[in-house]
């Protein structure tokens, strides 16, 4: 039998033993020099974060995966320090940090807004608990069709999810937090705050004028929908006072009219708004709610529930000057 009979290369001849001793060049290159010092700044900025007090029981938060996220955004100037913790879940923690030089969406190194002022980070765990959950909000989403049954993959859509929503409630003329960046299992974002701490949900503050409150976030469902989503889960939990006005946030699980459980979850937003609200002294009602958003809107999607949507976010004025 012949190398050719097994479908083998032919082999070239060798002069003789000690063909294995020839010198090979192991001189450091550019590339070996740049990849050593990143790695060496890697190591440091995981080791800044694993002493800071605030992190030190973040071990299920902050694995490898989710260093090396926030590594990228701080070589992306994004952000250049963190913060302490903003809020603790099942899913995500959020925490403060200081923004970086290309903050608000700069380019060619000149930031759009100022350097040094506060963002907000969201960080979902890659091991979720409620992952099976983050699933049911995904499958049906035209926007993240085929990602499959991968946790990193899940999680990963589910930040790109938010993102997306967060820019197209804004272009649809709802008060959320700005997007700023994305990266794996971490979302950059505007922080609703002020120095004395997080704003202040509506569940923990005295609403002085509890019908006006209402006719906003009204308006709100409204735009949502007529803009082809639905949050999923509004509540005063998750609506916010912020400089005299009203934001919605955690848009993580919001979906698309094209949703199988859209209507489901439309009617509980409804029945969770009115209901808070009527305790409030507002007279309404889940079903007056419903049919006001339903009548009042004319959902279309069609431009931007094409997979891999994430147009950019778009700046808002006030409901008046949207009005007119």
């Amino acid at each position: 039998m012949t190398d050719s009979d097994f479908g083998l290369l032919d082999t070239d001849e060798v002069d003789g033993v000690g063909d294995e001793w020839e010198e090979i060049d192991v001189s450091d290159t550019d590339a070996d020099r740049i990849a050593r010092k990143r790695d060496r700044e890697f190591s440091e900025f995981r080791e800044r974060i694993k002493d800071a007090d605030q992190f030190k029981v973040e071990a299920s938060v902050f694995d490898d995966a989710t260093y090396g996220a926030l590594y990228k955004l701080v070589q992306d100037g994004h952000i250049d320090a963190f913060g302490g913790p903003i809020s603790t879940g099942k899913e995500a923690n959020v925490y403060t940090a200081l923004a970086g030089s290309q903050a608000r969406g700069a380019t060619d190194g000149e930031s759009e807004g100022p350097q040094g002022h506060e963002v907000a980070v969201k960080v979902y765990r890659i091991n979720a608990s409620d992952f099976k959950d983050m699933r049911g909000y995904l499958d049906g989403d035209p926007r993240f069709e085929g990602i499959g049954s991968d946790k990193k993959k899940v999680v990963t859509a589910w930040v790109r999810k938010e993102s997306s929503n967060l820019k197209r409630a804004r272009r649809a003329g709802v008060r959320t937090p700005e997007p700023i960046a994305v990266e794996r299992n971490v979302l950059v974002m505007e922080y609703l705050g002020t120095e004395e701490g997080r704003a202040k949900r509506l569940s923990e503050v005295h609403i002085e004028n509890p019908d006006t409150a209402y006719e906003v976030v009204k308006e709100y469902l409204r735009r949502l929908y007529d803009a082809g989503l639905v949050h999923g889960d509004l509540s005063e939990y998750n609506i916010v006072f912020h400089e005299g006005q009203l934001y919605i946030i955690d848009l993580g699980q919001a979906v698309t009219v094209h949703h199988p459980n859209a209507d489901d979850f439309l009617e509980r937003d409804c029945r969770n708004v009115a209901n808070f609200f009527a305790r409030q002294g507002v007279e309404t009602t889940p079903e007056e709610l419903l049919a006001y958003v339903r009548e009042h809107a004319t959902p279309d999607d069609s431009e931007d529930t094409a997979p891999g949507s994430d147009d950019d976010a778009v700046p808002q004025g006030t409901l008046e000057e949207q009005r007119e």
